[in-house]
């Protein structure tokens, strides 16, 4: 994935830096997917391997080898872009503790998140995934002395299912494959569990909706708000790919918007993912979702909305894919540029 951030409705940035690992890597960490890449940056390559028990990143350069945390910000012409922060992936990825949060600083970055996936209807799950949430508020607290940005936001999302990731899109094509009230009522209560310990840490989370959980149409993302209190993270790409429509639910939950992920999609890549039977991990793989203003979202009518929402906050610009040869890293670094340009554009 590529990750790079930008704040709304703050000054305009003077560094920026790019996050260039696998595409949807901290999702596929609880999936247990295998997808070893290579990124060639100046004279660094870094060699990431996804495993299900966590990620390593293994360096090699002059005067330096071993097991480290991907470096950030090494690409002065990535750092001159215009990013205002980054989002953490896994914990780990790009650093711990303190060094971490000099890392971010000595770049001018802030950190504007992090993802974590639970089972919520199922307490045992959510009782299990517990010390990873605390180990991700552990970063947050680490980076807070360095920050002078918004704080991140613990993006929480839905694992699903195989059934679900086996069929992307069914939670608008066929609700009845969403949970049911019993589980829409354990649901709230692991959810509240985990709101309850991201609060009492401090931060105020976001809900993500994710092609092949069980947060991934209109209806199943709307029901959440109504049985919680959790604010939104609109995240563009997927909620198209669900099904929805993110200039509608922006206009009725602009209230609850505390967060933006802000992706391009190209639905006839994604209808061809759909009609062949291809399970969630095709849209990163076939590459559905392009740079900013090149796909079939009206990036430009998103952005002025939000803009003239009043909106402050982060947003993370996603292009997810899974780059496997260095053309395509560089590449996936030259459209945040391009992305980040685009942006500027719109008066962000």
């Amino acid at each position: 994935a590529v990750l790079v951030v930008a704040v709304v409705g703050a000054a305009q940035p003077e560094r920026a830096a790019v996050l260039v690992g696998l595409a949807g890597l901290d999702q596929a960490l609880h999936r247990a997917l295998d997808a070893p890449a290579a990124v060639q940056a100046g004279l660094e390559e870094v060699v990431v391997e996804a495993h299900a028990e966590g990620l390593q990143a293994l360096f090699d350069e002059p005067g330096r080898r071993g097991l480290g945390a991907f470096a950030v910000g090494d690409d002065d012409a990535v750092a001159e872009a215009g990013y205002d922060g980054i989002d953490l992936g896994p914990v780990g990825y790009l650093g711990l503790g303190a060094d971490l949060g000099r890392r971010l600083a000595d770049r001018g970055l802030g950190l504007a998140g992090a993802y974590i996936e639970f089972r919520y209807h199922d307490a045992e799950n959510v009782t299990a995934m517990m010390p990873e949430l605390d180990a991700m508020l552990d970063t947050f607290d680490a980076v807070a002395p360095f920050a002078s940005t918004p704080p991140p936001r613990p993006t929480i999302a839905d694992v699903g299912s195989p059934a679900r990731h086996g069929a992307p899109g069914a939670g608008a094509r066929n609700p009845a494959s969403g949970l049911s009230d019993a589980e829409w009522d354990q649901f709230a209560l692991g959810m509240n569990r985990v709101l309850e310990r991201c609060r009492q840490r401090g931060y105020e989370p976001t809900l993500h909706c994710e092609t092949g959980s069980f947060l991934e149409s209109t209806a199943e993302l709307e029901k959440v708000l109504t049985i919680t209190d959790i604010d939104v993270c609109l995240e563009t790409g997927h909620q198209l790919l669900g099904g929805g429509d993110p200039h509608d639910f922006f206009h009725t939950w602009s209230d609850r918007v505390n967060h933006v992920h802000l992706k391009d999609v190209t639905m006839s890549v994604f209808d061809d993912i759909v009609r062949t039977g291809q399970p969630s991990s095709a849209i990163w793989a076939n590459e559905a979702f392009p740079r900013l203003g090149e796909g079939d979202f009206d990036v430009a009518r998103f952005v002025t909305n939000l803009i003239a929402s009043g909106f402050a906050g982060w947003l993370v610009v996603e292009q997810d894919i899974f780059p496997t040869t260095p053309a395509r890293f560089a590449q996936a670094i030259d459209d945040q540029r391009i992305n980040r340009t685009y942006l500027s554009t719109l008066g962000l």
